[in-house]
């Protein structure tokens, strides 16, 4: 294990896509670097994720970062260089109500203009590429076709391994208690291992970044969720007709979804029953909960026998869109947190964000808009429609 170093430039809290991501771009360019994960990596919500990765939103800035890490992702063998299975059959919600339609004919228009491909297809259309659909009362559906999954895990090691070979200290196992204040500057932070001199430090702690938050006494209103995802065991000759490029198909009313995983199926959805917490504990209830949506949607779902499956959490904001920017009272203090169910697939664009904001540099896009600073000021808020 890497020994703690005595001065960074940079402190990266958390250990997920977000963090990862982060400490490979600030390292490969040329920043010095420590990340501190209090478990292992990946072993908060990024491992637990269902993988997609999409630029299927309502928001033009979840479009424009959805869009730019689907680009980094596709890249991924190369730099950093890690396989991630990454598939990409298209991300397909079916629509069962004219409101719902019309949102999402919107939000076609709006990947048109960040020239992403998106078209709405009829319910037939949608049945052949997805098809355990059940059209009967399916009006249309939105079909984003570069849209797909790709394995968490592998997106995070790839991203840490790579910030080590650009000189970063990745340590697991080691939290970070506290962080030292000289008036409004940063001076250092405590880990578990001991003490760091620094002058910034980055907020990736995810359900946990409230912890990090309140240490400079910034409020950070995330919430964590539990959700849950199975899958199945190997699919039958039974189900031979299933295309191996089965598009990520989202019952959008319910929020049921499944995806080819590896010669099964995964799916889940949101239980919107389910208190706020830090709950890992598996719902006994869930498959019955399941086994009802998909007998309305996708009946030969019924069909499969469970396999595996696991819980983790969403962080979740008031507005479901991250918290992403450099606080003004605190010199130096960065946060990306709250991502509500769609930070993995932005984590390696949120990399290139985190790192540009701690160099000076303008981001490819705009962030302003997703400050803390909106909840407590009077700021506009950003629904997102397109959630999971």
């Amino acid at each position: 294990m890497a020994e703690l170093p005595e001065v960074v430039d940079v402190v990266i809290a958390g250990g997920g896509v977000m963090g990862a991501s982060a400490a490979f771009h600030l390292a490969e360019a040329g920043v010095s670097v420590l990340l501190v994960e209090k478990s292992e990596l990946a072993s908060g919500s990024t491992s637990k994720a269902a993988g997609g990765v999409r630029a299927n939103f309502s928001d033009e800035l979840n479009i424009a970062m959805g869009a730019r890490s689907l680009d980094l992702l596709a890249d991924f063998n190369n730099r950093p260089g890690q396989e991630i299975d990454l598939h990409r059959p298209g991300y397909l919600f079916a629509l069962t109500t004219p409101e719902d339609v019309a949102t999402f004919e919107r939000s076609t228009e709006l990947h048109h203009k960040f020239g992403v491909e998106s078209r709405m297809l009829t319910p037939q259309e949608a049945l052949e590429l997805s098809p355990l659909l059940n059209i009967d009362d399916v009006l249309a559906a939105s079909f984003t076709p570069n849209d797909g999954h790709c394995t968490p895990e592998s997106v995070v090691m790839g991203y840490a391994s790579g910030a080590r070979r650009h000189g970063a200290t990745v340590l697991t196992n080691t939290e970070l208690t506290g962080i030292t204040l000289s008036g409004n500057e940063i001076t250092g932070v405590t880990t578990s291992a001991g003490n760091v001199r620094t002058s910034a430090v980055i907020n990736c702690a995810g359900a946990w970044s409230p912890t990090v938050g309140a240490m400079v006494g910034l409020d950070l209103p995330v919430v964590p969720y539990r959700r849950e995802l199975l899958i199945t065991e190997p699919l039958s000759d039974d189900f031979a007709d299933l295309p191996a490029n089965m598009a990520f198909t989202i019952d959008y009313s319910t929020s049921l979804y499944w995806h080819r995983e590896g010669k099964g199926l995964l799916m889940g959805f949101s239980d919107k029953t389910v208190a706020p917490g830090f709950d890992f504990s598996r719902d006994p209830q869930f498959p019955e909960k399941l086994a009802e949506l998909a007998y309305e949607r996708a009946p030969r779902l019924l069909d499969v026998g469970v396999g595996s499956g696991w819980s983790g959490l969403y962080e979740v904001t008031p507005d479901h869109n991250a918290i992403l920017g450099e606080w003004g009272n605190v010199s130096r203090f960065l946060y990306a947190t709250g991502f509500s169910g769609h930070g993995f697939l932005q984590g390696p664009a949120i990399g290139e964000i985190l790192r540009d904001l701690y160099l000076g540099k303008q981001p490819f896009v705009d962030i302003s808009p997703l400050s803390a600073d909106r909840f407590s000021s009077g700021g506009e808020l950003r629904p997102e429609s397109n959630i999971v």
